[in-house]
């Protein structure tokens, strides 16, 4: 499995939850080891702009993208998880790989008597959508297992738009705004928070990419 780096990820903490749940993970930036891999995780922390540009610098988006065409799981973790996007009005307008469309927006902190402070740092909730005809939206996902309303650790100022809601399989409330905090659509897994820092449950997301890995073999 690659994890990749561009140069703006908390690739220790990914890596050490990958061993944690008993992946063979390699991080790196070569687009040879990413076609290998049969997963691959885009973290990463800091600007949208800059992180494309990094991308793009690395010739890693053609990589990405056919990641993606392949049918393998791609995990996008907290700002791996905005690039996804078609686009990020983070600090001007910037193209995003165009995974999944939609747009990344920013976080508003509200007005007296309750604002809240952006960026948001620190625990909050996962939900389910509103109870529909689908079944448990969380079945056969990375967060399946996972109880309704868990807690995990988010850092961020800004947050994803898809253009097809039925994408989001999570939702978090955060001031003012309730937000996409988890998607999936086809073999594309991203989440907002962290789960590599959110402790038991968190991990769990890591070992239902094994356990979906090991199914597939």
């Amino acid at each position: 499995m690659a994890v990749v780096d561009y140069g703006v990820g908390n690739l220790f903490s990914v890596q050490n939850a990958c061993r944690h749940a008993g992946l063979d993970s390699v991080v790196t930036a070569s687009r040879t080891e990413i076609h290998a891999s049969d997963a691959i995780i885009l973290p990463g922390v800091g600007a949208f702009g800059d992180a494309m540009a990094q991308l793009r610098r690395l010739d890693l988006t053609g990589a990405l993208r056919d990641a993606a065409l392949s049918g393998k799981p791609l995990v996008g973790i907290c700002l791996g998880m905005q690039l996804l996007m078609t686009e990020s009005l983070e600090f001007g307008r910037h193209e995003g790989l165009g995974l999944v469309p939609g747009r990344v927006v920013r976080l508003e902190g509200g007005a007296a008597p309750r604002p809240v402070k952006v960026p948001q740092v620190g625990w909050n909730r996962m939900e389910k959508p509103a109870p529909g005809t689908g079944g448990d939206p969380w079945a056969g996902t990375l967060l399946q297992r996972l109880p309704d309303g868990v807690h995990m650790y988010f850092v961020h100022s800004y947050f994803v738009q898809p253009e097809d809601e039925t994408v989001a399989i999570a939702w978090t409330r955060y001031g003012p705004q309730r937000f996409c905090s988890a998607l999936q659509r086809g073999n594309i897994f991203a989440c907002q928070g962290h789960p590599e820092r959110s402790g038991p449950r968190g991990l769990l997301v890591y070992h239902n990419l094994a356990s979906t890995l090991r199914a597939g073999h």
